[in-house]
C-alpha cells in the first residue's frame, strides 16, 4: 500500500490498520508483525507491503500526515476467503434399493460466500442451500434428497464449488452404488428351431451383486441329456436339436436380496416344416383365441336345445286333436258302444271320408 503527497515540510508519514494501531510512523517500524515490511520512506511517499494476509487484515487502512491540522486519506483491503475443497457426506456404500439417502456438500471459509451446484451425471439438478456465517467468512452447504433404484446405480453425484477467488472450479464426485434383486430374461437366436440344428439359450441377467450362479432346469427338473445338452456359464447350448428336446426351460439365479426366473418354451419343429408362423412362446398371446371358440359352441347348443324343447311341446299339444267323419259319430251316442256302431254306420259313405285339422 502506498500514500503519497505532492508537498510535504519534512512531515512524517504514518499508516494506521483498521485496529487505529500504527503500522510504521516513516520508516520505524510501530506494530511488531513480521509480515509487515517497509517498501519505501520518504517525505512525500510511504509505501508497506503485507504478506501472508488473512481475513483479519481485511479493513480500513489510513495514512496520516501531521501537519496543523492533521490530514488523513484512507484505503479499503479487501481480503478473500477461499473456500476449502468441497466434502460430499451422507452416503454409505452400498445403498439398498429403495433406500432414502441425503447427499451434503460442504465447503468452509469462503468470503464472500461460495456457490455449490450439483451435477447427476452431466445434468445439473437442484440442491437445497444452507448458509452460516462464522466470524468474516461463510460455511456453505447444499443436499440433495432422493431415493434410490436401479438406475441410480453407477451415477456419478458432482459438487462444484464456485467463488471469485478462484481461476478453477473446486469439485468432488461420488459415484452411487445400489445393490438391487436380480431380474433375468432368456435370449434365444432369430431362427426357427429345427431337428437337426444347433440352439443356443442364454440367461441374460441384471442385479447387484451380480446373480450367480445361473442353474437351468427342464420342466422342473435336471436338463435330461447333458451330453447334447451344454450349460457354461449362463448359457445353455443344445448341439443336435430333436423332439424330445421340447418343452419349457427355466433359467433361475441369485444374489442375498433375492432369486429371480425366466422361462422358455421350445417346440421343435420337423426338417421338412416350411417353418413356423408364430413364436410358441408367443402362443398365449397371438394363438387362437380358445375361450371365445369354447363360448360360441355353447350359446350354439344351447339354441339348439331350446328349439327342440319348443317343438317337442308343440307336438305333444297338438297330439289326436283332429276328427275324420267317422268319429263325428261318437260326438252324439251316450256311451261307447253306440260310438263305435255309429261309426261303424259310417263306413258306407267312406268315398267321402275327409280329414278336418282342428
Amino acid at each position: 500500500m502506498t500514500c503519497r503527497v505532492d508537498y510535504n515540510d519534512n512531515t512524517s508519514l504514518q499508516w494506521s490498520n483498521p485496529a487505529q494501531q500504527t503500522l510504521f510512523f516513516g520508516d520505524k517500524k510501530a506494530l511488531r508483525d513480521n509480515r509487515i515490511e517497509l517498501i519505501r520512506a520518504s517525505s512525500q511517499e510511504l509505501t508497506i507491503k503485507i504478506g501472508d494476509v488473512s481475513l483479519s487484515d481485511d479493513g480500513l487502512y489510513t495514512c496520516s500526515l501531521f501537519t496543523m491540522p492533521v490530514k488523513t486519506t484512507k484505503a479499503f483491503l479487501t481480503v478473500l476467503g477461499v473456500p476449502s475443497r468441497p466434502e460430499i457426506t451422507g452416503f454409505t456404500k452400498p445403498a439398498m434399493e429403495g433406500d432414502i439417502i441425503t447427499l451434503t456438500c460442504s465447503t468452509l471459509g469462503s468470503k464472500p460466500a461460495a456457490n455449490i451446484r450439483w451435477f447427476r451425471n452431466d445434468k445439473e439438478v437442484q440442491g437445497s442451500k444452507e448458509l452460516n456465517a462464522t466470524g468474516k467468512s461463510f460455511t456453505v452447504r447444499s443436499s440433495l434428497q432422493f431415493q434410490v433404484d436401479k438406475g441410480e446405480d453407477g451415477v456419478a453425484y458432482t459438487c462444484s464449488v464456485e467463488h471469485v477467488s478462484l481461476s478453477n472450479l473446486y469439485t468432488t464426485t461420488e459415484v452411487l452404488e445400489v445393490h438391487y434383486a436380480p431380474r433375468l430374461e432368456i435370449s434365444k437366436p432369430q431362427i426357427d428351431p429345427l431337428e437337426g440344428q444347433y440352439f443356443k439359450l442364454e440367461c441374460v441377467s441384471i442385479g447387484n451383486p451380480i446373480p450367480e450362479p445361473v442353474l437351468w432346469s427342464k420342466d422342473g427338473g435336471e436338463l435330461p441329456d447333458i451330453e447334447r445338452m451344454i450349460v457354461e456359464g449362463r448359457e445353455l447350448t443344445i448341439t443336435t436339436l430333436n423332439k424330445t428336446d421340447n418343452g419349457t426351460y427355466r433359467c433361475e439365479a441369485s444374489n442375498h436380496l433375492g432369486t429371480s426366473t425366466a422361462e422358455y418354451k421350445l417346440f421343435v419343429y420337423a426338417k421338412d416344416f416350411p417353418g413356423p408362423t408364430t413364436d410358441p412362446n408367443a402362443l398365449g398371446q397371438h394363438g387362437p383365441d380358445h375361450a371365445l371358440i369354447g363360448g360360441v359352441v355353447a350359446v350354439v347348443v344351447f339354441i339348439t336345445l331350446c328349439l327342440i324343447i319348443v317343438l317337442g311341446r308343440y307336438l305333444a299339444r297338438h297330439k289326436g286333436t283332429y276328427l275324420t267323419h267317422e268319429a263325428k259319430g261318437a260326438e252324439d251316442a251316450p256311451d261307447a258302444d253306440t260310438a263305435i256302431i255309429n261309426a261303424e254306420g259310417n263306413h258306407v259313405h267312406a268315398e267321402e271320408k275327409k280329414e278336418y285339422f282342428i
